[in-house]
């Protein structure tokens, strides 16, 4: 445990950026997941919308420094093919 005041302050500086960071990246995991499961509804609006949130919280977590860029590409690039597949599998059925 920390002695000095500023290191004390340093530890909750970090644990409250830390508890930002958890909640942002559970928060693009859960938009992910959602607009994977709307996709396999079949709704094609509903879809869009959720990719849409997904794609923004992706986005300004990069802004924010919490993503790296190319993981953020990745994981919409992913979500992307993903969705596309459902949606033409339900096409075809």
């Amino acid at each position: 445990m920390p002695n000095l005041k500023s290191s004390k302050k340093d530890v909750e500086r970090s644990q409250i950026k830390k508890a930002r960071n958890t909640a942002a990246k559970s928060a693009i995991k859960t938009f992910i997941r959602k607009g994977k499961e709307v996709a396999g509804t079949g709704d094609a609006a509903a879809t869009a919308e959720s990719v849409k949130k997904a794609v923004s919280a992706l986005d300004k977590a990069v802004k924010r420094g919490i993503v790296h860029k190319n993981t953020a590409a990745r994981k919409k690039s992913r979500l992307m093919l993903a969705i596309n597949k459902k949606l033409a599998k339900e096409g075809k059925s």
